[in-house]
């Protein structure tokens, strides 16, 4: 039947998508159902309609999985921080391989010899980074501060956050009466924060000068909370510390490999530290780098990798199409006593070419760490040198499998090993690693 809201039907969910939606199929249409889970029989509304396929929400459960659970968060099915609460988080896990095996198999025809054990960690108080929008709203009594809102440019009533580490999750409302307090309430969009190993720093974005009262406020709440505030007027390169000025430095640490990564808080760093510390390890044991080998450590960022490479012995050469964090990652490589075995370059590597790859010479083992664009350009320019082993780090199931393609169908590579690496709990995002040997 029909209805002003949307087509209404009664369906059995069989699976998860990447996104955290439940998928149904009725009358020849797959049905994406928010709020609904594997094996549950949902009475769901339709909010958006296509030829072969619809958007859907649970109006109401009539058969719940054994595997839902109680949200834990209030502002959970609001904010669009996360979408899984309302599943055990071991069934979570499960999900995002299935989703991983499912993208490698119909989209890049390849299948892993082995499936490697998930990578997981702490489900809550784990996001050690975070960007929270900033909004004057004053129908709602003020400044909000928090995450966006499901599919909207609205930010969350947030009152508390439990992906968050618990002491950021307390400076929520603190927040708002902060820059309800600042003659810039309304030009001041969001807040960046950063933890590192013993130092907590917020960036605020700042679209007007601070009058000297606004930085006394400021002043005041570092002070009381224990932060290092930085301002960033304009790009990334406008950051600047401005109180207190001798606080330590962010940094983070591999223990496994006696490592030590000083970061600004404008650059990338893994939001998951605990997560983090076991992909790096399982990266290099998968890697197996040897001394007197050369290997490549694409989308090297700071060094996450290619430091514990070169801690192996490994000559490692490290490339990245941000200046600032090649000058990042030879500082790290300096201060780790590693800058005899780790160099770095600057180059564009969505557009890199097979003749760019020949003039880097040949390599032993590679690692390719992109962004959710993945690596296209590069894994068709390895044409020109293919190392014999290749690990492949990436936070997009579709272009990894994309990748997996020309690398498994093109190139000849076996993929010997995948699986996933639950770096954002409680959400759709699935990270996976996946193993190329030839």
């Amino acid at each position: 039947m029909r209805n002003q809201g949307g087509t209404i039907r009664t369906v059995t969910v069989e699976s998860l998508d990447h996104e955290g939606k439940g998928v149904a199929h009725d009358d020849g249409k797959v049905i994406f159902v928010e709020g609904a889970l594997p094996g549950e029989v949902a009475r769901v509304r339709a909010t958006r309609s296509k030829a072969a396929f619809e958007v859907a929400t649970a109006e109401h459960i009539e058969r719940e999985s054994s595997l839902r659970v109680t949200p834990r968060c209030p502002h959970f099915g609001v904010c669009g921080g996360c979408s899984m609460q309302h599943l055990d988080a071991s069934a979570q896990v499960a999900a995002k391989q299935r989703v991983l095996e499912d993208n490698l198999e119909r989209i890049g025809s390849a299948r892993p010899e082995v499936i490697l054990p998930a990578i997981h960690g702490p489900t809550w108080g784990y996001r050690y980074r975070a960007r929270l929008s900033v909004r004057d709203v004053r129908k709602k009594g003020g400044v909000l501060v928090g995450f966006h809102e499901k599919k909207s440019s609205f930010v969350v009533e947030m009152s508390e956050c439990h992906v968050l580490p618990p002491r950021w999750s307390a400076m929520l409302l603190p927040f708002r009466e902060l820059i309800g307090g600042l003659s810039i309430r309304d030009r001041m969009p969001q807040i960046e924060i950063a933890s590192g190993e013993s130092v907590d720093a917020m960036v605020l974005r700042i679209l007007a000068p601070l009058t000297p009262a606004d930085e006394a406020l400021l002043r005041a709440f570092a002070d009381h909370w224990g932060v290092c505030i930085y301002l960033q007027s304009k790009g990334p390169d406008t950051v600047r510390r401005f109180h207190p000025l001798d606080a330590p430095a962010l940094d983070y640490v591999l223990p496994e490999f006696d490592l030590r990564f000083p970061f600004s808080p404008a650059e990338f760093t893994q939001v998951n530290h605990a997560v983090n510390r076991v992909l790096v390890s399982r990266a290099i044991r998968l890697l197996d780098p040897q001394p007197g080998e050369r290997v490549a450590d694409m989308f090297c960022g700071l060094g996450n990798f290619s430091l514990p490479i070169a801690r192996r012995g490994a000559d490692v050469t490290g490339i990245e199409g941000s200046e600032a964090l090649v000058r990042r990652a030879t500082e790290n490589a300096a201060t780790n006593g590693l800058s005899d075995r780790a160099r770095f370059e600057v180059r564009d590597l969505f557009q890199i070419t097979s003749e760019d790859i020949a003039k880097l010479g040949a390599f032993d083992k590679m690692l390719i760490d992109p962004p959710r664009d993945g690596a296209m350009a590069l894994v068709k320019a390895l044409e020109a040198a293919l190392p014999k082993r290749i690990v492949y780090v990436s936070c997009s199931p579709a272009t990894l499998a994309r990748d997996a393609g020309v690398l498994v169908n093109v190139h000849g590579y076996r993929l010997t090993a995948a699986g996933v690496v639950n770096m954002f709990p409680h959400t759709g995002h699935v990270e996976s690693i996946a193993l190329f040997d030839r």
